[in-house]
């Protein structure tokens, strides 16, 4: 039977990945749909403002979800992790605090504006609240991952009686790993917001839609993931950098990397071992792994011998790593590839629409993979250095336990359910609608001029473009 500590690990492992799935979506989505606001603002364009209204409910469903789930996540760290707060809580409190201060009430409250405000306030007035809510999904990304980058980075705190507190606000929140983490997590909801507009957008196509709008959503994914993939690449170098100075165990985990040794090779497969602590049917580039991690050659990397029992489970590491490499990878041929055929065609075959709609999640793959390196490679400490995960956990029994995780299985799998039928729902439904002329702005820059297909206030009310 497992343990409470288990239990509560799987349990918690569920809630965030759950969560993470939402906000990977709507940090960059929000930017997306204040591109798509102010290109009409711009342009006059109406089929920009039929894009906007489409995804605007997009986003207004997936935000929903994400609070939904973030509130859950919050209440275990008093149900099941009481020891964390107990002794971090003076960094982990305010950090969370400031989260929901400046960023949720900034996005909950403006948000109102972008789905209820667009016939109620000036154009300029509605831009501005899509621009406050991009910038405040973004400050929720700045905050909680300056929480998660001090647990793997700890700095700025003092110990005293066995509580940790803040000796250097700015310390703890530019902590070393902070920056590459923070840019990293940024840019992966950026693909992962590009791929999903890209997916359903081609997957309207599919369905018979000749309209503009998915047409000019479609290519402002590719065009967004083209760009963003190789930064990704770059800046995750930065970050498997800072990794090796300041967490080389999870570098050695990543890597398969047993025993110390000078010009490690780069292994594109193997099976690890840890009982016989070596690798099984391994496939690699010789020296490749010090020359990326070391700049030479014949660079030295610690092994995971030299941290037994101090050191992250392997497997999870070695794979989950590979599995967001290679998904990273897929998203810069795939896009490249749409871009080229595109360019050279003026629209893309319907095998590629067929391979963008099975990428539409892609991100999420991804995402997750690389949440599951950066949690379990702390392991075995839930703060590198100063709580271990095991001290947290609750007493509380682990039926208890078993039960709480099992009722969140269950929501959690019909929530998703109503989730993807539901994006399946709107985009079959806007294929339907037929997109009409709409006359120019008024000179004002307000939306009063454009038809109400254009313009409704009201998400899904409007019978004829509110839902393209």
């Amino acid at each position: 039977m497992l343990d409470t500590l288990i239990l509560s690990r799987i349990q918690f492992a569920a809630n965030i990945s759950f969560h993470i799935l939402f906000p990977t979506i709507t940090i960059a989505l929000c930017w997306i749909l204040f591109f798509f606001k102010l290109r009409f603002d711009l342009t006059g364009n109406p089929v920009w403002m039929r894009a906007y209204r489409f995804w605007v409910k997009i986003f207004a469903l997936t935000f929903a979800l994400g609070v939904v789930s973030g509130l859950t996540m919050s209440f275990q760290f008093g149900t099941n992790w009481p020891g964390f707060m107990e002794k971090v809580g003076n960094i982990a409190g305010p950090l969370l605090g400031y989260e929901v201060l400046t960023a949720f009430f900034l996005e909950a409250t403006f948000l109102g504006i972008m789905l209820f405000g667009i016939n109620r306030v000036s154009s300029r007035l509605h831009t501005l609240s899509a621009l406050i809510v991009a910038v405040g999904t973004t400050l929720s990304a700045f905050w909680i991952l300056a929480l998660n980058s001090w647990m793997q980075t700890p700095a700025g705190y003092e110990i005293r009686d066995g509580v940790v507190y803040a000796s250097d606000w700015l310390a703890i929140i530019f902590n070393p790993s902070f920056p590459y983490r923070f840019a990293h997590m940024l840019l992966a909801s950026g693909l992962t917001a590009a791929f999903f507009v890209a997916g359903l957008s081609a997957y309207r196509i599919l369905k018979g839609d000749d309209k503009q709008a998915p047409r000019l959503a479609l290519k402002t994914g590719l065009i967004l993931a083209a760009i963003l993939a190789p930064v990704q690449a770059f800046v995750g170098d930065l970050h498997g950098l800072n990794t090796f100075e300041h967490q080389p165990q999870k570098i050695a985990a990543m890597e398969g990397v047993w025993d110390t040794e000078a010009g490690a090779p780069l292994l594109l497969f193997a099976i690890p071992d840890e009982e016989l602590r070596t690798n099984r049917f391994s496939i690699g580039i010789p020296n490749m792994a010090s020359l990326i991690l070391t700049h030479e050659t014949d660079g030295v990397i610690r092994g995971l011998n030299e941290f037994e029992g101090d050191h992250p489970p392997v497997k999870p590491m070695f794979f989950g790593f590979r599995i967001m490499v290679g998904v990273g990878l897929l998203m810069l041929v795939t896009a490249w590839g749409a871009i080229f055929l595109m360019r050279r065609r003026g629209e893309l075959p319907t095998w590629m629409l067929r391979l963008l709609v099975a990428m539409t999640f892609s991100g999420w793959v991804a995402t997750l993979a690389g949440w599951y390196v950066t949690e379990v490679g702390r392991q075995p400490w839930l703060v590198t250095g100063i709580l271990k995960t095991a001290e947290a956990v609750t007493p509380v029994a682990p039926e208890n336990v078993g039960l709480s995780l099992t009722l969140y299985l269950i929501t959690y799998v019909v929530l998703m359910w109503a989730y993807i039928h539901t994006l399946r729902v709107m985009a079959l439904k806007s294929v339907k609608v037929e997109e009409f002329e709409t006359s120019e702005p008024a000179a004002d820059g307000s939306l009063t001029n454009l038809p109400r297909e254009a313009t409704s206030s009201t998400p899904g009310h409007s019978t004829q473009g509110g839902v393209q």
